[in-house]
């Protein structure tokens, strides 16, 4: 908790204290109160205790440890692509993900005013990325800071008009800044995309109906057509495959991982069938989740 800047440390104390005495509806989540995470759970779960988190890392603990029934985390971005390290954040956290939300994002520049007076704008590294043209054009340098609202908090504790946040516009009253400037983003569309971390992956009786989505990753071997091999039972199986994303750990620039959503679920026999096809051209297969649509992907 001390991580958190003092404005937001009453509000942290108060609502991890509610979270313990009933941890089974805690929802974690990365940030202070008034990130976009926190909209996030409210919107999800109206009647949850939102658990605060200085770090993806702490919320995924407090999931893993019972501190909490589950946890939200952004995974990626419309206009700044996915959020760093959450690739390798889920495979090795041993959690399931059960659920997906989509959130419309909304900054504002928040701050003790005059805009005029604003030189850098502290935020989440996502939040700099996602209104970098709109603060070159006004001149302002980006900082960045591990969380938006988080930002705010600091930035209200540092009592510089010089320095402002980009966080969403409910942060402002929280911690008692002027808003200097809305609806900031670059583009009209920013949304993020969340997922919904549990320890145990949906039962069978708790799936609603569907459509379902499948996210598994995956590592292929080091030949010739390797991708091209492991891909192909999705094809022929008619899976829709929306997502595929490569990345690499251990410095090899060899093994190549990929990160992967499909359309479907492997109760499914076009979906059971290319996956099983992928094992054989695969390395290593490991299902993520599968969890209802909280959007329909065309």
């Amino acid at each position: 908790m001390e991580n958190f800047a003092s404005p937001a440390r009453k509000l942290v104390a108060e609502m991890t204290e509610a979270a313990a005495r009933t941890p089974v509806r805690a929802v974690a989540f990365q940030g202070a109160p008034g990130a976009n995470s926190h909209i996030a759970v409210r919107e999800v779960f109206p009647d949850g205790l939102p658990l605060p988190c200085f770090s993806f890392e702490d919320a995924i603990d407090a999931v893993k440890e019972g501190r909490a029934g589950c946890a939200m985390i952004p995974i990626e971005n419309s206009l700044h692509g996915r959020v760093a390290d959450i690739h390798f954040l889920l495979p090795e956290s041993g959690l399931s993900i059960i659920g997906e939300h989509f959130l419309p994002i909304r900054y504002a520049l928040m701050g003790l005013g005059p805009v005029e007076g604003v030189k850098q704008a502290m935020s989440h590294p996502q939040a700099l990325g996602q209104c970098r043209h709109w603060l070159k054009a006004q001149g302002i340098q980006p900082l960045a800071y591990p969380d938006t609202a988080g930002a705010a908090a600091m930035v209200a504790e540092a009592a510089d008009p010089a320095i402002a946040a980009l966080a969403p516009p409910g942060a402002a009253e929280l911690y008692g800044l002027q808003t200097l400037g809305s609806d900031i983003a670059d583009a009209a569309h920013n949304m993020t995309r969340f997922v919904v971390l549990a320890r145990e992956p949906l039962a069978a009786e708790d799936k609603p109906e569907g459509p379902f989505m499948t996210t598994f990753v995956f590592e292929v071997k080091n030949v010739p057509a390797a991708l091209y091999k492991a891909l192909g039972g999705f094809a022929t199986n008619g899976v829709n495959m929306t997502k595929l994303e490569s990345y690499q750990r251990g410095g090899s620039f060899a093994a190549t991982e990929f990160y992967t959503d499909i359309v479907g679920s492997p109760d499914e026999a076009p979906v059971a069938r290319a996956l099983e096809e992928l094992k054989f051209h695969t390395k290593w297969m490991r299902v993520l989740g599968t969890y209802p649509q909280a959007r329909a992907r065309a």
